[in-house]
């Protein structure tokens, strides 16, 4: 990676004589789906969004760890989350007491060099603003006690809450390594709050130094919290339902160049209700729900203007390279009914009542229903925690005006979340250490995606990517991908490989599993050697409070 780091860095802008190394910011909305953004397909108003793909690129083939804390694992590490000791969520999540120390599960090792360190040494300022889910809940950031707190694996700034959600009126919030409580100034807002604190970082920072802004949004993930102008602007919207709205984001995603011609839509998911067999108040309430969903994205979508917009104004836009990604798909966590009030374990929703009383949902903790994430994650099978492309794929954006020359373009090479911090590193002309202070370092993972910003025929950074979680488990082996989906209580050796190929298929609607045997064996052998070299071994079936939940069995309905 050194030998090539130096191709990237580009002259900056006026106003950053003498400094040739980019500024950074990477944006990361949390549980939306892959057509959520209006350049993605949608019908939810995107525009700041909309208008960093068009001067830039968007990467249809981008793939997460389908939950959290193992995707930003990833991201800010470039291993793995099983190579980290981060497989699931962050230590301590969940009812029941935990063994505490530096080798339970969800408790980041020490031994793999964060990007912020690494690019902090190249000189950069860091900052990190919004949700961090990467230490474990016992760590309450005093001396001695906050080992993975942001502060203490890289970052000079930190301003937002620590663990998975919160809420975004009167969030928990924490600065540098001090709980500070809940804000009480009216109009509050954590999504404006965190743009507030990055501009004023940024404004702090020498024009001749660069900078590195991990953006972490609150931002879809329940609850679902907006002004409600945000809400009433969508009014009327989504009254078609979940059904009649995935076709017509799939046409438009086919009209953008998104997904090819002639990609073929998968069946809806099975244990999902259909939009026409719901009764008057199921469809005026869960429409409702939605309205909410789209308002809260287009009031981030608002913030990260601010955001550009400021980075214009002062003359460092040109030199940013900007990249915008969510954690996983869209979260079906709320179920059928959605969640009012409570949100883990969800309390359904009354509709009788909420259909009298709408605005309610303006004043209470709520997740939408679990199609609408069918929708958010059109067009493909399953959401946030599966294995399918569901949980997995989420959109990539890439804007660096100074750096990316074919604007607006579609990228289709496959990526993996671990591949976004080697590159990073590579456009900042820094590196990741082998050694830091006398420990070896575990290998990285990832490998840079730098060459597909200048060509659309760059090849795959790595032809070969495994999943794993909770015992369902995925690979991707060139234009083929075999996923697993495991059933609570049997053998892995039982479970049920299909077999997709993406270049023919590339919204899994087509199990090929049954007519190429030997091809599925070949990548199930590829799946093991993976899990072994990375450390995803032996199998397991997810954390106890995940089990009761018994998520995946809907997977083993008849269609």
């Amino acid at each position: 990676m050194a030998g090539t780091a130096m191709s990237l860095v580009v002259a900056g802008p006026a106003g950053a004589a003498g400094r040739n190394k980019p500024d950074i910011v990477v944006i990361v909305f949390d549980d939306l789906g892959f057509s959520d953004f209006g350049c993605f397909g949608s019908e939810i108003e995107t525009p700041a969004i909309d208008a960093l793909a068009k001067a830039g690129l968007r990467y249809t083939a981008f793939d997460t760890k389908a939950i959290c804390s193992p995707s930003r694992a990833a991201l800010l590490t470039g291993r793995n989350g099983h190579t980290v000791n981060m497989a699931d969520l962050a230590a301590g999540e969940g009812p029941g007491a935990e063994a505490r120390s530096a080798t339970t599960p969800g408790v980041m090792r020490r031994d793999a060099q964060m990007l912020p360190d690494a690019l902090r040494r190249a000189g950069y300022a860091t900052f990190a603003m919004g949700k961090w889910h990467l230490a474990p809940v016992w760590e309450d950031g005093l001396p001695g006690n906050n080992a993975h707190w942001p502060l203490q694996v890289g970052f000079d700034r930190f301003y937002g809450f620590k663990m998975g959600w919160d809420d975004q009126y009167r969030p928990r919030l924490i600065r540098q390594n001090e709980a500070i409580g809940q804000p009480d100034a009216p109009g509050y807002h954590f999504s404006k709050a965190i743009v507030d604190e990055s501009i004023a970082a940024i404004d702090g920072t020498p024009k001749d130094k660069p900078y590195f802004l991990y953006l972490a949004l609150g931002a879809t993930h329940a609850p679902l919290q907006v002004p409600k102008p945000y809400v009433d602007r969508y009014r009327g919207r989504f009254d078609a339902g979940w059904d009649s709205l995935r076709e017509a984001r799939f046409k438009r995603m086919k009209a953008m160049g998104i997904l090819p011609e002639d990609c073929a839509l998968p069946a809806a998911n099975s244990g999902d209700r259909r939009w026409a067999d719901l009764s008057d108040d199921e469809r005026k309430v869960y429409a409702r729900y939605m309205e909410t969903y789209a308002g809260f994205l287009t009031h981030a979508d608002e913030q990260v203007g601010r955001l550009v917009e400021h980075l214009r104004h002062t003359r460092r836009l040109d030199n940013t390279l900007i990249l915008v990604i969510s954690d996983n798909g869209g979260s079906a966590e709320a179920g059928q009914p959605g969640s009012f009030d409570q949100l883990y374990p969800p309390k359904p929703a009354d509709v009788a009542k909420l259909a009298a009383d709408l605005d309610a949902l303006q004043t209470h903790h709520i997740g939408y229903q679990r199609p609408w994430a069918m929708l958010s994650d059109t067009p493909y099978r399953r959401y946030k925690g599966w294995p399918h492309l569901g949980g997995v794929r989420t959109p990539l954006i890439a804007s660096w005006p100074a750096g990316i020359r074919d604007a607006g373009a579609v990228r289709r090479q496959a990526v993996d979340i671990i591949d976004l911090a080697p590159t990073l590193v590579e456009a900042a002309g820094a590196r990741f250490a082998g050694t830091l202070d006398g420990q070896a370092q575990l290998p990285v993972a990832g490998r840079s995606i730098a060459a597909t910003f200048k060509s659309s025929s760059a090849p795959d950074p790595r032809p070969v990517q495994y999943f794993e979680l909770r015992g369902n488990r995925a690979i991707r082996l060139g234009r083929w991908r075999a996923v697993a989906v495991h059933r609570l209580g049997t053998r892995f050796e039982d479970d049920r490989w299909a077999l997709y190929d993406l270049k023919a298929d590339p919204a899994e609607a087509r199990d090929l599993a049954a007519s190429m045997p030997r091809k599925l064996e070949e990548l199930k052998a590829a799946w093991w050697g993976e899990a072994k070299r990375y450390g995803a071994l032996p199998l397991g079936e997810g954390p106890e409070y995940v089990r009761k939940l018994d998520r995946y069995r809907d997977a083993f309905l008849p269609d």
